[in-house]
């Protein structure tokens, strides 16, 4: 392979690494996997000596981490809504994204959740707009029990839960627990801190 093949083959790389950035649902890994794209398309840039599609890609890496990093702050403009299972906007947020809850809470109780004990109930808003939604059923000495715990697609990578967990407190929940999760969901609350015994997860605040 000579090097004109191989600086061929780094522009190719980075076209093709932009253009699949924009197949991710998550706008977290959007914004990554584009700047990695925009970094390798600017050395390319810089190689063949076209400085303006250089610099063009250095601003969007630019744009980029400024994005990432308002993105992953976690006090970034949510706010904590408490509703009761079976509200009429709760049970529509719930049908709507039914099919990927499923994907982590296959044994919740989604149709009628307070028929089933379920009777807790919180929505994390980004800019009004529902990202998050916990449900799940108080026990003793400020425990609560989790069924549900979910962040929309698009806001799966950033700090929805965080911002979740350190609101509840002030809602006199102590402590979380949720018994025999899916594995892609185990791998998610060992992240954010909840300690295993048994297949049971549980976090405590404070």
């Amino acid at each position: 392979m000579t090097t004109d093949m191989i600086i061929e083959f780094v522009g190719y790389l980075g076209s093709f690494i932009v253009l699949i950035s924009f197949l991710m649902s998550s706008v977290v890994r959007l914004r990554i996997v584009n700047g990695i794209g925009a970094l390798i398309f600017a050395i390319y840039a810089l190689i063949i000596r076209s400085y303006p599609t250089a610099i063009m890609n250095f601003c969007l890496i630019g744009i980029n981490i400024y994005y990432l990093i308002r993105l992953t702050r976690s006090t970034r403009h949510y706010s904590l809504v408490e509703g009761k299972p079976g509200d009429a906007y709760l049970q529509y947020f719930l049908q709507y994204y039914q099919e990927d809850i499923r994907l982590y809470f296959p044994q919740a109780p989604l149709e009628k959740p307070k028929e089933q004990g379920i009777d807790t109930a919180y929505l994390v808003c980004s800019d009004a707009v529902p990202v998050g939604l916990l449900l799940g059923k108080r026990r003793e000495k400020g425990t609560l029990e989790i069924f549900v715990d979910y962040s929309t697609p698009e806001y799966r990578d950033c700090s929805v839960g965080a911002y979740l967990y350190g609101q509840l407190p002030a809602h006199g929940i102590d402590r979380l627990v949720m018994s025999l999760p899916t594995e892609k969901h185990a791998a998610y609350l060992k992240s954010m801190g909840f300690t295993e015994k048994d297949r049971v997860y549980t976090k405590d605040f404070g």
